[in-house]
């Protein structure tokens, strides 16, 4: 294959061209395609409506499925890929918009999903967009100091924070039965792959961090938040039909942008990769 990648910023974002993601990669292309994952975090493959099991089949390359938490989103023929849409509700009538806030996809897990992939299936006509942070590139713009004092603090993160403006669907009781009720990660980990460290925070999940007062826990998480996702650190993707975007959950953040017309339809598949436990 005559496959392409161009980077979309300077720390952030690869551009896939000339890659049929519905056919057989062969190796070479999926050491390419792996590298640029891990060296820019965010994968952009251009261009290609797949069926939900032509991305399964394709994202496989990358790693093995992570059973996501929320079932109730997942699809009745092919239960590993779920839908995104803004066309759900809460039980209360209010539109659940998903990916809404700056946060990190199933940190409350022992071993949260290492990559998120979304397929664009139906788009608004303006907007929609999803923005991505890049922690290691936040962690580094840290002094030395402030870097020593966060390598010695542990989060405690549960499926829905009590101190999250966003509220998220509630879970199925079968899901709750394998959800954990509350997992330590550390709040700078180091990449299995590249070595890099990041911040791992999670406004969504965080309920707090061990041996800190919330007086003093949810300032520091506050001002972290503002520092990670200063626009210097940013990727903004402008979705288009048949857009594939895998991105890195070990050191990004990613948020939603529920600025379009909800008379329109925004719906994508998604898909997780299985990952490690945070260290």
């Amino acid at each position: 294959m005559n496959v392409v990648i161009t980077n979309l910023t300077d720390h952030t974002g690869a551009e896939v061209h000339g890659t049929d993601l519905a056919t057989a990669i062969d190796p070479e292309t999926r050491a390419r395609l792996n590298e640029a994952f891990v060296d820019r975090s965010v994968l952009v493959i251009r261009g290609r409506a797949l069926s939900p099991h032509q991305m399964l089949d394709a994202v496989r390359m990358f790693g093995d499925v992570f059973p996501q938490h929320n079932t109730r989103f997942a699809l009745p023929d092919c239960p590993e890929i779920h839908y995104i849409s803004n066309q759900d509700k809460f039980p209360d009538g209010r539109r659940y918009i998903p990916g809404e806030g700056w946060h990190t996809d199933h940190s409350n897990d022992v071993r949260p999903p290492k990559a998120t992939i979304l397929h664009a299936v139906t788009l608004p006509s303006t907007g929609g967009d999803t923005q991505f942070a890049n922690m290691a590139a936040a962690y580094d713009a840290l002094s030395e100091a402030v870097q020593e004092r966060l390598r010695r603090l542990i989060a405690i993160h549960v499926y829905q924070s009590s101190h999250s403006a966003r509220r998220l669907m509630a879970l199925p009781s079968a899901a709750k039965e394998r959800v954990p009720n509350a997992v330590l990660h550390p709040i700078i980990r180091t990449h299995p792959d590249s070595g890099r460290r990041s911040i791992y925070i999670n406004p969504i999940r965080i309920e707090g961090i061990l041996g800190l007062d919330h007086k003093e826990a949810l300032p520091l998480l506050d001002e972290l938040l503002a520092h990670a996702t200063a626009p210097r650190f940013h990727y903004r993707h402008k979705w288009e039909p048949g857009d594939l975007v895998m991105w890195d959950n070990r050191c990004l953040l990613h948020k939603a942008n529920g600025d379009y017309d909800m008379n329109e339809v925004r719906y994508l598949y998604r898909v997780m990769l299985k990952g490690s436990v945070p260290i």
